[in-house]
């Protein structure tokens, strides 16, 4: 079972393939944004690699990151990352503070939109 630590919240077991922003906020209990869902339309998922960043991205988070400029090392979309490892990610767009009414809408279990690979 994968390890997820997060900065300044703690360290915990995260199911093997469950989407990182799923575990941020079912597993780890923050209030990371995700408001497009997790379809990889927006940033309001960004986190910050630590540690542990995958090799490998979407097709879709390259042309998202692509298109907003971001082009910071280690800063990712949690909505198209698979905790498949251990890693250590700090929270750079949560709820509080944003102004937002909400953390987003519902995530599906799975990766969306259906995942083309690349790498980073």
């Amino acid at each position: 079972m994968p390890k997820l630590t997060v900065e300044n919240v703690g360290t915990f077991d995260v199911p093997a393939g469950k989407r990182l922003v799923q575990a941020l906020t079912q597993d780890a209990g923050t209030d990371q944004l995700h408001a497009c869902g997790g379809s990889a339309r927006c940033t309001t998922c960004r986190v910050e690699f630590i540690e542990g960043e995958p090799d490998k991205m979407t097709v879709a988070e390259q042309e998202t990151l692509r298109a907003r400029e971001i082009t910071d090392p280690g800063v990712r979309l949690s909505c198209q990352i698979a905790c498949d490892h251990d890693m250590s990610v700090r929270l750079i767009s949560r709820l509080e503070g944003s102004g937002r009414k909400d953390q987003g809408g519902a995530v599906a279990d799975e990766i969306e939109p259906t995942p083309q690979w690349t790498t980073k």
